[in-house]
């Protein structure tokens, strides 16, 4: 298995396992302000984990241009997404909000596939199908349960969109400082969350909640953040996406075994779906004579084919490392995925 789809699985089972864990604390804080704090969390950790790993704040090493991109990505995932969802939530039933917001997936990859021409092979479509399926399958409402429709569903369908365009527009400042990234992203979401649900009438929950809360954003929202920035780099938006979208599972199954909910069928239906999707994933090979731009961007790398440049600074010969760098025009063939060097057409 690559490394890049263990981080993308990674990042999903921590997000996943932020879901049973948010809901325990759904009784000691709103719901609209605890978003706000894991978010907070999020944002909070990384940046203070940035300052200590730097010794002080260092520039983020955003490449001309990259600015705009993680303001988008700021603007819908951030802000717009998570607002969408809340009101919409407000106007529609929560089983039909969870089926709606598998839409996230299927849209990040139509859009990476259309917008961006990211390419994808049969096997991907494939895989993607499934983990989508199982998505489906375990979101499906039970019973009576109500369905959702008009502007609530329309609301939640916004969400999904605004956190798939977040995921490609990530996907372009993919190559810059993770932690910063996903830090900004936190801190500003939480702010924006924050203030509209103390606007609302909520109160700043009890110490103890407090601290729960940003520490299960910490780790669910921001160390997963980084680790799917990370995945990006290496395996492209639409292959991270539904590596990801595995979380609900994760989530499912944790809060069978933490909180003692019961297993009903469709849990080991959509897992068994989702792991024929990844199993299809993990088996494709992308191989095809292509061509690299000249390009210099900085990102932290190993001289491995794509990086074979000298140095105009003392180097002690330690990798990964990252500095400013240059890439020749150059003309090969060999496996790879849409990664930060691979991003050409077909």
């Amino acid at each position: 298995m690559p490394r890049s789809a263990l981080v993308a699985l990674l990042a999903a089972a921590l997000f996943g396992a932020s879901t049973p864990l948010a809901k325990s604390l759904l009784g000691q804080v709103p719901p609209l302000m605890l978003a706000a704090l894991l978010y907070l969390g999020s944002g909070l950790g990384l940046l203070l984990a940035r300052l200590l790993r730097d010794r002080g704040w260092t520039a983020p090493g955003l490449a001309a241009g990259e600015g705009r991109w993680l303001a988008g990505a700021i603007l819908f995932g951030g802000v717009l997404g998570p607002v969408a969802l809340m009101f919409g939530l407000s106007r529609t039933s929560g089983a039909a909000a969870s089926l709606l917001l598998n839409l996230e997936a299927v849209l990040t990859a139509l859009i990476a596939w259309r917008v961006f021409r990211e390419n994808a092979g049969h096997r991907v479509i494939a895989g993607m199908l499934a983990i989508v399926a199982g998505g489906l399958v375990l979101a499906w409402p039970e019973g009576d349960a109500p369905a959702g429709h008009g502007a609530g569903s329309a609301l939640v369908a916004a969400a999904a969109l605004c956190w798939a365009i977040d995921n490609n527009l990530t996907r372009k400042v993919s190559a810059s400082d993770a932690l910063f990234i996903a830090g900004t992203k936190g801190l500003v979401a939480g702010g924006v969350n924050g203030l509209l649900a103390l606007a609302l009438g909520a109160a700043v929950p009890a110490p103890g909640a407090l601290a729960a809360a940003m520490g299960v954003g910490l780790a669910g929202y921001g160390v997963s953040l980084v680790l799917f920035v990370l995945a990006l780099r290496e395996l492209g938006t639409a292959r991270t996406g539904a590596y990801f979208s595995t979380a609900p599972f994760i989530g499912a199954l944790l809060s069978l075994l933490w909180l003692g909910e019961a297993a009903p069928p469709a849990l080991w239906a959509a897992g068994l779906l989702m792991a024929v999707g990844v199993w299809l994933h993990l088996g494709e090979r992308h191989d095809h004579r292509h061509t690299h731009d000249a390009i210099t961007h900085r990102h932290p790398h190993r001289h491995d084919a794509h990086h074979q440049h000298p140095h105009n600074f003392p180097w002690d010969g330690s990798e990964p490392h990252s500095h400013a760098h240059r890439h020749a025009p150059l003309t090969h063939k060999h496996p790879h995925y849409p990664d930060i060097h691979h991003r050409h057409r077909h």
